[in-house]
């Protein structure tokens, strides 16, 4: 088995890729690992070729192949393949098109996606309803309730929160995923813009975009007045359309296609904007969003990202 190194050539003769990447302190990909994906990508195409995208820590590599015409080819067929083969591993599987995989764009969900909460069950916490909201917001994470209706009934449960507590809650309660910043960092220094499009609230918008250094971001507005939650949800709420459409407009704006962009996200809200992306991630994610997004994370952190793009370790800019 031939490791070869990337070159201009090699693009010219594989148009196709397989990533794998591990979890990080959870797996590596050794040597067993990447025999069983040779040899089931051997069974179907000649000649894949093994690249390294970081070979110190064996976190992530990359197998290069030429598929036969498209109508005997099925990308997510061998993908749900390799995960098979795999099963048990902590080893994301994305097979993607060799060509134009660096994103000029990266639109990210916020919670559950660059954070590991959902800040309105965070608020909820604190004004001692946060069951009750929190089974509301996983629903709406499903599909199962419409996302304008699930905001507007958990926000009621918030009224007369004092304003003091969402400081609180961006004190104590909010924390970065893993690999955020690195994601957002090494992008940015390869050219692209990123934006972050919550369906959540503008103080806690405001404060990851600050500390992750993205470009831009939107969200709601949460009304306050006499220093405490209003209960009321603040016109135009923006959801699932809203993150379609400030897609639409960066495309737009950066001159760019949707093939050029990246867009992550974990549940229902993030389904049309994650299918209008060249790219379209389901990062530890919500069934209905698996089934449409391009690629899936189950396991790894997001740094994932980076190497489905064909980033290597030594290109991240680590925070």
């Amino acid at each position: 088995m031939a490791t070869v190194a990337h070159s201009q050539a090699d693009e010219r003769l594989n148009d196709q890729v397989i990533v794998l990447v591990a979890a990080p302190g959870k797996a590596q990909i050794d040597d067993s690992v990447i025999a069983e994906a040779v040899s089931t990508v051997s069974l179907l195409f000649a000649n894949p070729e093994v690249r390294w995208l970081d070979e110190t820590g064996r976190e992530a590599c990359e197998i290069a192949f030429t598929p036969p015409p498209a109508s005997h080819y099925n990308p997510r067929s061998l993908e749900e393949r390799l995960r098979a083969r795999l099963m048990g591993l902590a080893i994301d599987v994305a097979v993607l098109p060799l060509a134009g995989r660096r994103k000029k764009l990266l639109i990210a969900d916020m919670d559950s996606t660059i954070i590991g909460q959902e800040c309105i069950d965070e608020l909820a916490a604190e004004a001692g309803v946060g069951d009750e909201v929190a089974e509301i917001t996983e629903r709406a994470m499903r599909g199962e309730l419409g996302f304008r209706e699930a905001l507007k009934e958990r926000v009621r449960q918030l009224k007369g929160l004092p304003q003091e507590a969402i400081d609180r809650v961006i004190v104590g309660r909010i924390c970065i995923n893993p690999g955020a910043e690195t994601l957002v960092r090494t992008m940015k220094a390869h050219g692209a813009y990123t934006a972050l499009v919550s369906g959540g609230f503008e103080p806690f918008a405001e404060h990851v975009a600050k500390v992750t250094g993205f470009d831009c971001f939107q969200a709601n507005r949460l009304p306050c007045e006499n220093g405490v939650l209003t209960g009321e949800t603040a016109e135009p709420i923006l959801g699932r359309d809203a993150k379609l459409e400030a897609l639409e407009r960066l495309v737009k704006k950066l001159g760019i296609d949707f093939a050029d962009a990246l867009a992550v996200g974990d549940g229902a809200n993030d389904a049309a904007m994650v299918e209008r992306a060249g790219l379209g991630v389901a990062y530890h994610a919500k069934p209905l969003l698996r089934q449409v997004a391009d690629v899936r994370i189950d396991h790894g952190d997001l740094t994932a990202l980076l190497y489905i793009q064909g980033y290597k370790k030594e290109e991240f800019v680590e925070p």
